[in-house]
């Protein structure tokens, strides 16, 4: 992903230097909470506001650009939309992975067990990384 103004004006938003950035950071990074996506912009943008990071990835995620990633106990990050995946998060570094599933399956079992139909599937699922398992307390 490296044309982000193709990409957002495919998102039937306007490609302003403010949101290339944001999307340029987002990419870099994976995945980045609010303060951390305001920090970094603020190093290109001095004058930016909260408010207007706020507003842009409103406006993103709302036409399916970004995904807010709901973490428990912790501020929600975003990502870029992708393919279905699960989050891996680690609760001792932070640190966020991508792992590949199949929801099919498993949205196949709710909806014949609860006769419930799912329109959204979001999993995280928390513990401790290898790097952070592998050090001696």
């Amino acid at each position: 992903m490296n044309n982000y103004t193709q990409t957002i004006r495919e998102h039937k938003l306007k490609a302003t230097p403010q949101r290339i950035e944001i999307l340029h950071t987002i990419f870099n990074y994976g995945h980045i909470n609010i303060d951390k996506l305001y920090e970094e912009m603020r190093l290109k943008f001095s004058s930016i506001s909260l408010a207007t990071i706020y507003k842009n990835i409103n406006a993103m995620s709302e036409n399916h650009l970004l995904f807010e990633v709901k973490l428990p106990n912790e501020k929600s990050v975003y990502e870029i939309i992708k393919d279905e995946h699960a989050h891996l998060v680690c609760n001792s570094c932070g640190k966020i992975e991508d792992v590949k599933i199949d929801f099919k399956n498993i949205e196949k079992i709710i909806a014949n067990n609860h006769q419930f139909k799912i329109n959204q599937t979001d999993l995280v699922l928390s513990g401790k990384c290898n790097d952070c398992n592998s050090i001696v307390e």
